[in-house]
């Protein structure tokens, strides 16, 4: 059984950091291209970011690139993502995913809570 288990989430001023978490279990993980999601209150699931099996390509939408941050380590089955200049947009719950969901997706997580506001 999948199961991913974000963590890291908290309450930031604008223009601070966080490093979000990502336990990954019950598959083999190395094998698995990862995605970061995430939901403003209010809005459909928005894609954040992809890096691929090995760690070596990732992917960001204009709206985080340059700012955020995917990484991996395949030898303890993490995923993180680290978000440098937060704003009050990037405020919501983030999730991490083994595929690619649409807009109206329910994640099986539970994710990570990030509060940006001052």
């Amino acid at each position: 059984e999948v199961k991913l288990v974000e963590s890291g989430g908290d309450l930031v001023q604008p223009g601070g950091s966080l490093r979000l978490s990502c336990a990954a279990s019950g598959f083999i993980f190395e094998t698995y291209g990862m995605y970061w999601f995430r939901r403003a209150p209010g809005k459909g699931l928005e894609w954040v970011s992809t890096i691929n099996s090995r760690g070596t390509s990732t992917l960001y939408p204009p709206s985080v690139k340059g700012r955020f941050t995917v990484s991996r380590d395949n030898a303890k089955n993490m995923l993180y993502l680290q978000l440098n200049s937060l704003r009050t947009e990037d405020t919501g719950v983030y999730y991490c995913t083994t595929r690619v969901l649409s807009a109206g997706s329910i994640p099986s997580s539970q994710g990570t809570h990030v509060t940006v506001s001052s």
